[in-house]
């Protein structure tokens, strides 16, 4: 109850509240997906087996709706406010979940194009709020912790992939995989993360940022008021606008940042491949398809299920160790030694895929090689929480300036789904012809996104967007993106001494400066 009271009463409670329900609906979406992928009804209902190509471009043609949906969310929160745009992006979202839904509901004919309809519709909506809401988020928060408050909500992406497999497999349970309602049950009850983000908005205030990037410094003003209350609002109004003239100098157009002559070409290529390498890592693939993965450990389809819940329960939990970290350890260490530590476990559970695979011919127990490899796998996710999932989205809002924040965001989110089109497209045929040997791809992968990280990803936690800015000058003059040869390898780790607010401007913490 004094939670809620403090939702209703503190208007920055109800924007990490606003922000994380948002964040929820790719999770949900993911955890969604996943046993509707095995339903009878619903590969029947689309005209398809369950070892189709088909299955994963389903899945996967989601991913270029995101991509599509970044660029045009970016453009109108930068032309008509961040608000606005989110709310485009949610109406549409709950436009193609609708879409998803009547798929095929007292007709087949025309069934799989209205579902790829809604895959890509309801992309464009979820691409566009994850492209916006970090910036959203993170221009009405002061705090110092920025790595804290962007992995707590992606914390509530994993508590979206928990609610919607959960309900996924009630409803499987009880009504059985040739029920049709199995499959769109779970489909339509993702409508309450739209409905109540749409029903809450106009409670919650535009970002004084973007109102005085458009010069409107009284709207700025009541912003802050609402946000801070009146004593503070003169002071923060200050604070902002001098940020901004200080800022004006940091004018970045897209030109600037793709082509490689640019003068944001280096961060932006870093952006880029945080997310290449992010998907690398496999687990997009894990969190669509893990009661499959599972099953080629050795389980039945039921007991893969329970366990892929568990180790969805799991990943949320032990998510709460990336915002105790990643303020304090850095970015960039999480990230190296996830991607490691992804690797060694994929590298074991191509042996445990083999032996359960194999466990008649050898003459072994099932379990002696399903139990360990379970195991396994569950640090594996917990490592990707940990390591790869807040960071990659973190890093653009530290090495871009808010001018081109949003910029920076469709960027990322662009990559992402285009790489997570690949990936989710792909793994459903890598299942079918390589079996466990699809484990050591993922081994490899990681391999190269752990090296690439610490050969030339530098550490932005602790510092401000002029001293990263640093970093890239630097590499520039001396003509190497190696972090170990700038600065004499200042950038590998965080700097001595991190600043938890004090006399930081400008960049230094997101959003709003920083005196409270």
């Amino acid at each position: 109850m004094e939670f809620l009271k403090n939702v209703i009463r503190d208007k920055k409670t109800e924007i990490v509240v606003f922000s994380s329900t948002a964040i929820a609906l790719y999770g949900y979406d993911q955890g969604m997906m996943s046993l509707i992928n095995t339903n009878k009804n619903y590969l029947k209902t689309m005209g398809i087996s369950e070892d189709s190509p088909v299955v994963g471009v389903i899945v996967s043609i989601y991913y270029l709706g995101c991509a599509v949906g970044a660029v045009l969310a970016s453009w109108l929160a930068d032309k008509r406010g961040r608000k606005p745009s989110i709310f485009a992006c949610l109406a549409t979202t709950s436009l193609g979940n609708i879409f998803m839904f009547i798929a095929g509901l007292g007709f087949q004919k025309g069934a799989i194009e209205l579902m790829f309809l809604g895959r890509i519709v309801m992309g464009l909506g979820v691409g566009g709020i994850d492209a916006v809401i970090p910036v959203y988020s993170s221009e009405l928060n002061e705090e110092g912790g920025r790595g804290k408050a962007l992995a707590q909500e992606f914390q509530s992406n994993i508590f979206g992939l928990n609610m919607a497999f959960a309900l996924n497999l009630i409803v499987t349970i009880y009504l059985g995989k040739e029920n049709e309602w199995a499959w769109r049950i779970p489909i339509i009850a993702m409508q309450i993360y739209p409905i109540l983000l749409l029903s809450f908005i106009a409670r919650l205030p535009e970002t004084p940022r973007w109102f005085v990037f458009h010069e409107r410094h009284d709207d700025a003003k009541e912003a802050l008021a609402d946000v801070y209350g009146e004593g503070e609002a003169q002071t923060k109004l200050d604070e902002l606008v001098k940020a901004h003239e200080d800022e004006s100098s940091h004018s970045i157009s897209y030109s600037d940042m793709l082509w490689p002559s640019g003068t944001s070409f280096h961060p932006t290529a870093v952006t880029i491949m945080g997310q290449v390498n992010q998907a690398l890592t496999g687990y997009g693939a894990v969190s669509v398809y893990g009661p499959q993965i599972f099953e080629l450990l050795g389980f039945g389809t039921r007991e893969a299920e329970y366990l892929t819940q568990g180790n969805y329960v799991s990943y949320f939990l032990l998510m709460t160790l990336a915002w105790l970290l990643i303020d304090r350890v850095g970015r960039r260490i999480l990230m190296i030694g996830g991607a490691f530590g992804i690797s060694i476990c994929f590298a074991i559970l191509t042996i445990f895929g083999g032996l359960a695979s194999n466990s008649e011919k050898l003459g072994i127990p099932n379990l002696a090689a399903s139990i360990p490899g379970s195991v396994i796998l569950y640090i594996a996710t917990a490592l990707f929480g940990i390591g790869w999932l807040a960071q990659v989205w973190l890093i653009p809002t530290e090495i871009f300036p808010s001018t081109a924040r949003a910029q920076g965001s469709a960027v990322s989110v662009i990559i992402w789904g285009l790489a997570n089109f690949a990936v989710t497209l792909l793994t459903p045929i890598g299942f079918n012809n390589l079996n466990y040997w699809l484990f050591l791809v993922f081994a490899v992968t990681n391999l190269f996104a752990g090296w690439w990280t610490w050969a030339y990803s530098p550490e932005t936690g602790g510092r401000s967007f002029e001293e990263n800015q640093e970093f890239f000058e630097d590499a520039k003059e001396h003509n190497t993106w190696l972090v170990s040869r700038v600065r004499e390898g200042a950038y590998r780790k965080m700097p001595k001494g991190e600043k938890n607010g004090g006399d930081e401007d400008g960049e230094t913490a997101p959003l709003l400066g920083n005196g409270s």
